[in-house]
Formats: structure tokens, C-alpha cells, sequence
């Protein structure tokens, strides 16, 4: 789940747990309770009982529970079978299990690719029409 280099888990926002406010945390952070506000964390899981009302930035993201908020992860982000997401993800890798609730947009870039979102940029997938026909 964590990539080379990540901490062990060092926060937890237990069941019973309602945090209103900014959470920053270095390493690792499990949110089994409440979270209403922004969350800045080198990892962050919530789980199926999680939820966070905010803006995410952080490497990379499990989603057992609910998100209502922006997710903006530099490595990964990941949906489970119960979980429930709406608001945009910004990420380079996405996964979304089967019976995962997703209303929302999803952008997935490289590192060589500017952050930031152009509108009306849109590149069509079908080949040109040709002239004869």
C-alpha cells in the first residue's frame, strides 16, 4: 500500500473522533472518525467508518470510506469496493474498485505534464475526416 521511502502510520482519528479544523501531519495518517477541514499528510487512509469533508494534499491515498473534497495525490489514489468520493482527483495512477461510489472528475497526469487544469483544450480521439469521404 505504501510506496519505498513512506513512514509507518503515526496518526489516527479514531472511530469516535471529530476533528474540525486543518490537519497536517508528517507520515502517515488513518481516519476512522470525522475530519472536517483540509488534511495535508505524506499518506492518508481513511477508513470504512472514515470521513474527511475537506481538501487533500498528499503522495498517495486509500479510500475505504467517504471523501467530500478535492484530492490532489503525487503518486496514487485508491477507491475501495465501499467507498464514496465526490470532488476532483488529481493523480498520475487512479484506482477504482467495483462497487466504489465516484461523482466527480478524475485527472490523471505524469510528472512532465504541467498541473492545472485548461479548459477548452480538448484533443478528439477519432482520426480526421478525409476529403473524399
Amino acid at each position: 500500500m505504501f510506496g519505498k521511502g513512506s513512514r509507518k502510520l503515526e496518526t489516527i482519528v479514531g472511530n469516535d473522533t471529530r476533528i474540525a479544523g486543518k490537519v497536517s501531519v508528517k507520515g502517515t495518517v488513518r481516519v476512522d472518525g470525522i475530519v472536517e477541514g483540509d488534511v495535508q499528510a505524506d499518506w492518508v487512509v481513511v477508513g470504512e467508518t472514515g470521513k474527511i469533508l475537506g481538501n487533500i494534499r498528499t503522495r498517495g491515498m486509500v479510500v475505504g470510506g467517504s471523501v467530500e473534497g478535492n484530492i490532489e495525490a503525487t503518486e496514487t489514489v485508491e477507491l475501495r469496493e465501499k467507498s464514496t468520493m465526490v470532488g476532483e482527483i488529481d493523480t498520475p495512477k487512479l484506482g477504482i474498485s467495483e462497487g466504489a461510489i465516484f461523482d466527480g472528475r478524475a485527472r490523471m497526469r505524469s510528472d512532465a505534464e504541467p498541473a492545472g487544469i485548461q479548459e477548452g483544450n480538448i484533443r478528439s480521439l477519432l482520426p480526421p475526416k478525409s476529403a473524399g469521404g
